[in-house]
């Protein structure tokens, strides 16, 4: 108790205080960035074809993350009997690479910076986008890692090659991911109805090594023998784009696609995922919270990437 009378020890509860992610420390100089975990914010959208609005995803995100923070140690899930983000795992938020408007080129050279740093540190980088075309900067920052397999969890294929002169859109990242070295394969889970890639799109993903799975395929075969399909020592990096869940658990979001996942099948695909392979890098895209009033949307979206965290410590720890 301080001489006027008010509590010296600081709540912090969720709506209280600057919305870092899960009200985690903010690391400003990401030269001296000492974590386990490195949130990287990369609210750029201009490489959207038709509803914009991604850019303010990493800010609802944050804000929703907030919900998640109450201060006690770790989360237990009852189902599991786990006790997930302990106190031991150190989740730093970097803040946001800057966006230069209207230039991609600029824009996603400093999401790439953000990347490296945290890459460098030896954290997990975790990337809140932003729309899809924010996956190309990530996976450059990856050029001087051992290889990486990509599990992209999505509506769409992303596999474009080139559209009205356009090469790194937000319908390209994918495309520009297979052509890497370092890439050793693709799993694009989710892929559904009417695509934005047409045919022959689908022909290249196959030719350059993607295993293309929709949701209706998921749930017949199931989800260990869909991560059967990937070589067990496998570094994943994860790219989740919000529109693969269903729009009515999740319409914050440019492209809505119905027919999508419901949260407890991505949720086990994490968790599954994290027990067989080392995650080494996430990206979560394409929230807009302009189009969720509830902000459900961006509520989902923290939730995964808290769970998904969760599950990797977890499993390292096991």
């Amino acid at each position: 108790m301080s001489k006027h009378g008010y509590e010296t020890g600081r709540l912090n509860l969720p709506f209280v205080g600057i919305a870092t992610f899960g009200k985690r420390p903010y690391v400003e100089d990401w030269q001296s960035l000492s974590a386990d975990v490195a949130i990287l914010g990369a609210p750029f959208d201009g490489g959207t074809q038709y509803r914009p609005g991604a850019r303010f995803g990493p800010r609802a995100v944050r804000e929703a993350s907030t919900l998640f923070s109450f201060g006690h140690a770790g989360a237990y899930d009852h189902e599991d009997d786990a006790t997930y983000l302990d106190s031991s795992v150190r989740i730093v938020d970097m803040g946001d690479a800057d966006i230069v408007h209207t230039d991609t080129v600029k824009s996603h050279a400093n999401i790439e910076t953000g990347v490296r740093a945290a890459l460098d540190a030896g954290a997990l980088p975790i990337v809140i986008g932003g729309d899809h075309s924010v996956n190309i900067p990530c996976i450059n920052a990856f050029d001087d890692q051992d290889p990486i397999h990509i599990l992209q969890i999505d509506a769409h294929l992303d596999f474009v090659d080139e559209r009205h002169g356009v090469r790194n859109g937000h319908g390209n990242p994918m495309r520009r991911a297979a052509e890497k070295p370092y890439v050793s394969g693709l799993t694009q889970v989710g892929i559904r109805n009417v695509s934005s890639t047409a045919k022959d799109g689908y022909e290249d993903a196959r030719a350059m090594g993607s295993n293309i799975v929709s949701v209706r395929q998921l749930r017949a075969m199931g989800i260990e023998d869909l991560l059967s399909s990937i070589p067990e020592d496998a570094r994943l990096y994860v790219t989740i784009d919000i529109d693969a869940f269903c729009p009515s658990i999740a319409p914050g979001t440019g492209t809505p696609s119905h027919g999508g996942f419901q949260y407890y099948e991505v949720l086990e695909l994490l968790q599954a995922a994290s027990k067989r392979h080392q995650i080494v890098g996430i990206d979560l895209v394409e929230v807009a919270p302009d189009y969720d009033p509830t902000d459900s949307t961006a509520i989902l979206a923290a939730q995964v990437l808290l769970n998904l965290l969760g599950f990797i410590f977890h499993a390292r720890h096991a």
